[in-house]
């Protein structure tokens, strides 16, 4: 049976904008932005009008703010990139938070984001939205009753199914990223015990450090005389044989009671998500019902909702 926990009321956002921490902070100074669209060629790899090209070369994917290369890109960055407002949601790269992304620093562990072309806006309750995206076999996450109606995030591609908006998660800079790989259909993290009992070789926190070192580059181990690849930009563990689903994906760190954006907060904080949460479970119709005393059931929404703050 299929849940989701949704807003039951909601109040329509105000307008409100990132600061600075928004811009790209790794960028070629010869670089400028045009009102022009990138040249495609030049973002496939090879533009054979080279300097006399009457389109801009730069990363298409850092003008929108959604490159997952970060500085390791090959591609020209441009400074103060413009944010794209033709920008569809799944039609660019996935993303991959390295250390080099932006970080917060009013407190809070992590921030959950969505825009829809007038600037980052925050998700109240994004708890709901971390506790799914720590889970490894969690692909995507329906959050009801949103301005922008059902907003579909998937937690893969880092991207809103169906509508022009982008999300995005930041964090404090300590976040701890898990690595996880598929064997005998379930998600086994690289470290602990395979579901035979045997350890397996390459450990999480190696492959997080090679990751931070180059986001493009790959992870290799070997088991006996057989050896592995895992290729960040695939997402894939490989071998002469086979290969395997990868995913990475933060440690859950609970927040302390009543944190959350200090007063006085200099940006305005867009409410996307309603500020009373509900549960419902999924029917035989695909239909919602919201969980309530009736006959088969005594747990209400908000008896879930409290054990659900104890201990997401």
């Amino acid at each position: 049976m299929a849940t989701a926990r949704t807003p039951e009321d909601e109040d329509p956002p105000e307008a409100g904008y990132l600061s600075s921490s928004d811009r790209d902070s790794d960028v070629d100074d010869d670089c400028q932005v045009t009102a022009k669209e990138p040249c495609r060629y030049y973002n496939k790899g090879h533009c054979r009008d080279g300097d006399r090209c009457t389109h801009p070369h730069v990363c298409k994917f850092a003008l929108s703010g959604n490159c997952r290369y970060g500085s390791g890109c090959k591609l020209k960055h441009p400074r103060g990139g413009r944010r794209s407002r033709s920008s569809q949601a799944g039609g660019g790269a996935k993303e991959r938070s390295t250390s080099r992304d932006p970080k917060i620093f009013d407190g809070q562990l992590y921030k959950w984001q969505l825009n829809d072309g007038t600037g980052w806006m925050d998700f109240s309750n994004d708890h709901v939205i971390e506790a799914q995206y720590c889970l490894p076999h969690t692909k995507s996450i329906k959050l009801y009753n949103t301005t922008h109606g059902v907003v579909n995030i998937d937690f893969n591609s880092m991207t809103v199914s169906g509508k022009s908006l982008r999300v995005r998660r930041l964090d404090d800079g300590h976040t701890e990223w898990v690595w996880f790989c598929t064997l005998y259909s379930k998600w086994i993290k690289y470290g602990d015990k395979d579901p035979e009992g045997k350890p397996t070789p390459a450990n999480s926190s190696d492959i997080e450090q090679k990751f931070q070192s180059n986001p493009t580059s790959s992870f290799t181990f070997n088991i006996g005389a057989k050896t592995y690849e895992i290729k960040f930009a695939e997402m894939r563990q490989v071998s002469l044989d086979r290969k395997r689903k990868v995913t990475r994906r933060p440690l859950y760190r609970q927040r302390q009671a009543g944190a959350g954006v200090p007063q006085g907060h200099s940006v305005s904080q867009n409410i996307i998500v309603g500020t009373k949460p509900h549960w419902q479970f999924e029917g035989d119709h695909r239909g919602w019902h919201n969980f309530k005393n009736t006959r088969g059931t005594n747990e209400t929404s908000d008896d879930i909702e409290r054990k659900f703050q104890d201990d997401p």
